[in-house]
């Protein structure tokens, strides 16, 4: 009996090592809560309504690490519904947190709604911004910076300083009058200037001799924008999660949607140096300056602000192809980004995207081959759940183009778990457009001119091209991207450009495995809202 009770001690006494382990081991939890407002601010010396989260213009940036868990709980103190989505974040097998109309129920005015999602296996530079209306253009959007975990490795010195640059195209007319006028049938008039982190000046300060790391991302609505700072190199180090290869750049294209980080060394003589975002393709150039000062300068910034590029599609198409995946770095995982051969595998689907500009009873709708996509009552993933049909169509959106006229439509492209999509985007108008896609990031393997062809094939980066969320495609121009199926649920491929998103340049992937296990996607939380047909069930 002793030796039993000896040995039941012992094997207790392993359990609870194995038990505390187990505890210790569970990735970090973080709590936030956020109140979204109106307030009133002046970006452009013109006093005007915006959105502000716990009272900041922008909102609150997130420090994060990889697979940390964010527990966030938002209220809506607004008088119209609100969702935030989280721009670059995968939701892996949760797409039930993805924040946009497809997947959630829009948070009622004097409600609230707890966010529960894990940044797995992620890093590198994201945002956040409202899905719902146009409130995107009053604010409320903000930064996700994701850092590494300890002891896996990044593929530079740890920076001396890091910094966020929030910039974008802004307009002086509410949120509410530019939705009345996309309502009526109207584009957007031209944006009112550009800001850097919700100011048109800012000040950034630094050591001499120190290098520092500059987040910028651009959270417009519509505009390209060129990045630079005076008399100092770029070095690129990370796109959208993709570590690179680490070319210096005098400017560097950041288009809407789209996140990218740089390191800057501050070699230069003491004093202060423009910072400068300009917009890129526009007749009249908008420019946002801000200030880049060193902490033992005694110079104001001076000299003429420092032009952006003059050559046009050429010249940022010619930087796009020399953004490439960093192959012996690795990631957010310690395996190097390069062990995973994507040009190797075989594609299970092509298709092409074109799209268009059409009126649809004498207004204005954006469409992906001719198909103009309108949000229904209910959200698509829960129709999809509880089986509610009426909802939404499979067969309307072709995977090729195709001629006719536009129509609306509520169009979702079925796929299955683990294919392999090989995804051309052609546009065929005169304007730069941008391409988002949630819950993954993709190799953008090719940009070429004029009509895609199965030979341009021959043109694909198959070995290093990066990964990332979002891509641009050029005017009159062609984008390919290849896609591993890797994440079930319901993702929205979207326009970046927020005016294109609102009138229906969108659709829903819903990428499905017939087996429903927690092994390919998580349930339904037990918080979710309803509304449309699924009110009255039971998640």
């Amino acid at each position: 009996m002793e030796k039993k009770a000896v040995l039941l001690h012992l094997v207790c006494g392993v359990l609870a090592v194995f038990s505390v382990a187990v505890v210790k081991a569970e990735d970090p939890y973080k709590f936030y809560t956020w109140t979204v407002t109106y307030g009133t601010r002046s970006p452009l010396g013109v006093p005007q309504q915006v959105i502000l989260i716990n009272g900041q213009f922008p909102g609150p940036r997130l420090d994060v690490v990889t697979n940390d868990n964010i527990i966030l709980n938002l209220i809506n103190k607004l008088d119209q519904p609100f969702l935030l989505t989280w721009n670059g974040i995968k939701q892996r097998k949760n797409s039930w947190q993805d924040g946009v109309l497809g997947t959630n129920c829009a948070i009622p005015p004097n409600s609230n709604y707890t966010y529960k999602f894990q940044t797995k296996d992620q890093i590198g530079s994201y945002t956040y911004f409202p899905s719902t209306q146009l409130h995107r253009a009053a604010g409320a959007f903000g930064a996700i910076n994701i850092y590494e975990r300890p002891r896996i490795p990044i593929p530079f010195p740890n920076p001396d300083g890091d910094f966020t640059l929030l910039v974008g195209d802004w307009y002086n007319t509410s949120h509410k009058a530019l939705q009345q006028t996309l309502d009526s049938g109207k584009s957007l008039p031209f944006p009112a200037g550009v800001l850097i982190n919700g100011q048109t000046s800012n000040t950034f300060t630094g050591d001499q001799g120190k290098t520092y790391m500059f987040r910028i991302s651009n959270v417009g609505l519509s505009t390209s924008l060129n990045f630079r700072i005076q008399g100092h190199s770029l070095k690129l180090v990370e796109v959208e999660g993709s570590h690179t290869i680490q070319n210096t750049y005098d400017s560097l294209d950041v288009h809407v949607g789209q996140s990218v980080a740089v390191l800057v060394t501050l070699n230069q003589p003491p004093k202060d140096y423009y910072i400068v975002a300009s917009t890129r393709f526009t007749k009249l150039v908008l420019t946002a300056t801000s200030v880049l000062h060193y902490t033992n300068s005694h110079t104001p910034v001076s000299g003429p602000v420092p032009a952006g590029p003059t050559y046009q599609i050429h010249w940022s198409v010619q930087q796009a192809r020399t953004f490439r995946w960093n192959l012996t770095a690795n990631a957010a995982r310690p395996n190097p980004q390069g062990s995973y051969h994507y040009g190797k595998v075989t594609t299970t689907k092509t298709i092409i995207l074109a799209n268009s500009a059409p009126l649809i009873n004498e207004k204005q709708r954006y469409a992906f081959n001719r198909v103009s996509y309108v949000n229904p009552d209910t959200p698509l993933k829960l129709a999809d759940y509880f089986n509610i049909p009426g909802v939404y169509s499979s067969d309307s959106i072709q995977t090729v183009p195709s001629s006719g006229s536009a129509f609306i439509a509520t169009p979702v492209v079925p796929a299955s778990l683990h294919d392999f999509l090989e995804i051309v985007f052609q546009n065929n108008e005169n304007t730069l457009q941008s391409m988002h896609l949630d819950g993954y990031d993709f190799w953008v393997v090719g940009y070429g001119f004029g009509q895609w062809t199965a030979a341009k094939r021959r043109t694909y980066n198959l070995v290093d091209a990066l990964t990332r969320h979002t891509a641009q495609v050029y005017p009159n121009s062609w984008t390919t991207i290849l896609v591993s199926l890797d994440n079930q649920g319901m993702w929205n491929l979207r326009s970046a450009i927020w005016e294109r998103q609102y009138l229906g340049q969108q659709f829903y992937l819903r990428v499905w495995n017939p087996v429903r296990s927690l092994a390919n996607e998580y349930n339904i939380p037990s918080n979710t809202l309803l509304c449309g047909k699924a009110l009255g069930r039971h998640p």
